[in-house]
């Protein structure tokens, strides 16, 4: 995917946070040319979608993407665009 082709095609995304975030994501992987989760972990044990995490206060939320001892993910409308 090009830089033009990813703007151009979530310029015009009217899609739910929940509806859109994961191929948002798949498309970044593809921008990027980096693995999606699923092609990196197939399993799912290192690298995937909606994983349960600690917060920095200590209680228990969700990250939209997860990859051990690198990142989780949290979307976010405002932060998509």
């Amino acid at each position: 995917m090009t830089p033009n082709e990813f703007i151009a095609k979530w310029q015009v995304s009217t899609l739910k946070e929940r509806s859109e975030s994961q191929e948002h994501f798949i498309d970044l992987c593809r921008l990027l040319n980096e693995p999606t989760p699923a092609e990196a972990d197939p399993t799912g044990e290192f690298y995937c979608f909606e994983r349960g995490a600690k917060k920095t206060t200590g209680s228990d939320g969700w990250a939209d993407v997860w990859k051990r001892a690198h990142f989780g993910w949290e979307y976010s409308r405002s932060n998509i665009k």
